[in-house]
Parts: C-alpha cells; structure tokens; sequence
C-alpha cells in the first residue's frame, strides 16, 4: 500500500506523522510524507519526505480567528497539494487533526483517508464539560447541569467553526456536509483518555507515536541525587523561562537536571545541569521526574516510562492535558510559572511514592492499544 501522511511543522504533530510513516515502512509499506520545510533533512529510512506549501499565512489570513485559521488555511493547502496527490496516487491518505488540507485533498481525489489525533480524542461530546477546560466530567444532577451549561456556553463558536468549515469545503469544491474521515487514530496512552457515552464507531486508540529526532545521547551531571528532566514545551503556547526556573527553584538540594532542547539554552547552567539534544526516550530510563510543559508528545512518553511529572502548562491543550494527568496520579499541576512552586512539586512527587506508581500504571495502559497500521489497512479497503 502507498501512503499519504499529511502534517504542518510543529513538532507535537509533524514527530508523530513521522513515527506513523516509519511505522507504514516496517510493515512493508511506501510512505510518503508531506511537512514543513523544517523537516525535510530528516533521515528516516524508507520514508520520502516532501514540502507541504500553503504552510505560510496569506496576508489575508486571519490568525487570531482560529476557525479560520484551521479551515480557510486547510482548504488554501488542500489545491496546493492536489498536484502531488494526483502524482502521487497513493491508496490512502493520513492528515493531522489540525492539517485538514491533506483529508480535504483526499476526498476531492475519491481516496479514503484517515485522521490522525497525535493527542486524546478532542471532539466535543454531550457526556463531557468542553474540552480545554480541564474540568471533570461533571457527576450528579449539579454536575452534569455544570457540564450541559459549559457546553452551551462554546456551542456558538462550535457552530461558527462549522460554517467556517462548511464556506472552505465549498470553495475548492466540496460538498458544504463534512462526511469525515474513514477512521480516527488517536494516538495517546489510554490512561489520558476519558469515557464519553458518544465514542465514534470509527476511533481507534493507537497508542502514542514517538519519534527522537536526534540519535545523540544526553549524558546526566555525575553524582548520585534525584535525576530531574526538563523538556520545555515545543509549542508557541508553552512556558517561557522553564529551566531557568527549575535550576533556580533546585538549586542546594542536591538534585541533578538534565533537559532535552531543539535549541541550546539562553543562559549558562549551575553545574549539576546540563542541556541539550538527546534521545528522551533513553534519559528516561534513569529519570526520577519530568519537568515539563504538558504537550502531549512529552507527557505521553513519561507516563509510558511509568516516570511522574511537574507539569507548568501554558496554551492550546496544556492545561488539559495537565489536568487528566494530575486526576489520574502522575503528576503536579503548577501554573503560574515560579521558582518555589517548581520546587515544592517536584520534592512532593520524589517524597511520595504514590505518584511513580500511577505513572507506572499509565505505562501499563500502553499495551491496551490498537495497531495504526492495521486499523489504516481497514480503513482503505
């Protein structure tokens, strides 16, 4: 079979369309994947890596409208990638959540395609409170009249993105109705997911997709104290000055800090720090606690370490990501950013054992998932 994968540059969603294509590989499959020009040196085995244009806002576009900014901008992307789909030909196309140009291409060329959710199920349900808001699902009369109220609330905005979606689709010529995708892969530890009485027949919970983007290995200051990761958040949304307030907060106890950056940090580090690129998935094995932003490529791969976390979440989905965490047992929430707190969560979750065995939990959850692949084969025939 030959496969599409279709995602936009940011990390939390081009390394998991990444991860996804090496997985199509190994199973003897062509891949092909269309992303941002940031990732086009990259070297994985087996798999063609091309430029998905339309990736830059158009002087028009309006960014602070993030229906717009999903919808008109996916239907711009979606005739620009006509012409290599139509070259390409393959069997089934696989588009990112938020890069729905590569499932609107795919429908104008009658080829099945799936979406792919690098994050928890985030479609609004009639048996949860409005996703993003961290909250639990309501119990009880009160609660579920909290919950019906919430959802009321973003109901008008729900509606205005599904115009927005509808106007798009007709302008590249489209039907208005969005008939979906063929199958939905939700690529998270099931530990973050919650029940919903409304679960789509065509979801399937495929497990986290990780892919390093570095073979080097992040070698941890000597010593013998309690080994701290830091992994600032990827994401334009996430916490500012993250390691400077964990070395600031960790400072004379006797820890040791070692944090996975894409760029070297802004200031020198004490000397029971380091940074840099590395494998986070090998720092890992050895990690006591996670200090992190709450995106869910980080977190994910934490939890199926079955390794606690301080979580400082900023925008987009951090907080609630951060909030299932925390309600699960693996991890701290501190917001606002500050030195104490930092380290008032991390001696609390070292001191307690309670919050390694949650983690230790998720991990086992890791198991209880369905394999990409096969559900993509299903969905294409």
């Amino acid at each position: 079979m030959r496969v599409a994968v279709v995602a936009g540059p940011d990390a939390g969603h081009a390394f998991p369309a990444i991860a996804l294509s090496k997985r199509f590989v190994d199973a003897g499959h062509e891949a092909v994947l269309f992303t941002g020009e940031r990732w086009l040196d990259i070297d994985v085995p087996g798999v063609t890596v091309a430029p998905l244009d339309g990736l830059t806002p158009r002087v028009d576009d309006d960014d602070g409208d993030a229906g717009a900014k999903i919808h008109a901008r996916a239907a711009h992307i979606a005739t620009l990638l006509l012409p290599g789909l139509s070259a390409l030909l393959p069997d089934l196309v696989v588009s990112d959540v938020i890069t729905a140009g590569g499932g609107m291409a795919a429908e104008r060329l009658g080829i099945p395609w799936v979406e792919l959710s690098p994050h928890p199920l985030y479609l609004p349900s009639r048996g949860l409170p409005p996703i993003g808001s961290g909250l639990e699902p309501g119990t009880g009369l009160r609660g579920r009249a909290r919950d019906a109220v919430l959802r009321g609330l973003t109901a008008r905005s729900l509606r205005q993105g599904k115009r927005q979606r509808s106007a798009a689709r007709v302008g590249i010529g489209l039907p208005a109705q969005d008939p979906g995708p063929n199958a939905r892969l939700v690529a998270t530890v099931p530990a973050l997911e919650v029940p919903r009485p409304d679960w789509p027949s065509n979801a399937h919970v495929v497990g986290p997709l990780h892919w390093e983007p570095t073979g080097a290995v992040l070698e941890p200051p000597p010593g013998d104290g309690p080994l701290v990761m830091v992994a600032p958040s990827t994401a334009t949304t996430g916490v500012a000055g993250m390691l400077d307030a964990v070395c600031e907060g960790l400072g004379g106890l006797g820890m040791r800090v070692a944090a996975t950056m894409l760029d070297p940090p802004a200031n020198v580090l004490p000397e029971w720090a380091v940074a840099g690129q590395g494998r986070q998935d090998v720092l890992l094995r050895d990690v006591d606690v996670v200090v992190c932003g709450g995106g869910h490529g980080m977190l994910a791969k934490a939890l199926s370490a079955g390794v606690p976390a301080v979580i400082v979440p900023g925008g987009g989905d951090q907080w609630e990501l951060a909030n299932r965490a925390a309600r699960q047992g693996s991890a701290v929430v501190v917001r606002p950013l500050d030195a104490a707190a930092v380290r008032d969560a991390v001696t609390a979750v070292l001191a307690e054992p309670r919050f390694t065995e949650a983690a230790r939990c998720a991990a086992v959850t890791a198991a209880d998932v369905q394999d990409p692949v096969a559900v993509c084969l299903g969905a294409g025939h």
